[in-house]
């Protein structure tokens, strides 16, 4: 995407759509990602007596506030036409929604 936009110094933001959706930076390989996983869980459960869940017959509350806690955005630098990212840095979507849906991603470069 980065190098599509031709820019070569600037920045880029990825911008997930929706409110069970979120975009954060993490070294992904499993052992990261099952320690992730682990913490949203101690953090906010997936099973709990949420308000959420009471007053609109649903299952997803701990969906929504988990993407609300890690946010839907990031924004990464753009340096010699290449997101500066760290050797092991990189960025994921990550859907706490617990039924399928489609997922729109916004990325806009600028310089």
């Amino acid at each position: 995407m980065v190098l599509s936009a031709g820019v070569i110094d600037g920045v880029a933001t990825v911008f997930a759509v929706g409110a069970t959706v979120a975009v954060t930076t993490i070294e992904f390989e499993p052992g990261a990602v099952a320690d992730f996983a682990v913490l949203l869980e101690r953090l906010v459960p997936g099973r709990g007596a949420y308000e959420h869940n009471r007053l609109n017959h649903d299952t997803n509350a701990h969906a929504h506030l988990r993407a609300a806690l890690i946010g839907p955005s990031e924004s990464i630098p753009v340096v010699g036409g290449r997101l500066a990212l760290g050797t092991w840095q990189q960025v994921v979507l990550l859907d706490f929604d617990d039924r399928p849906r489609e997922r729109t991603v916004q990325v806009h470069v600028v310089s």
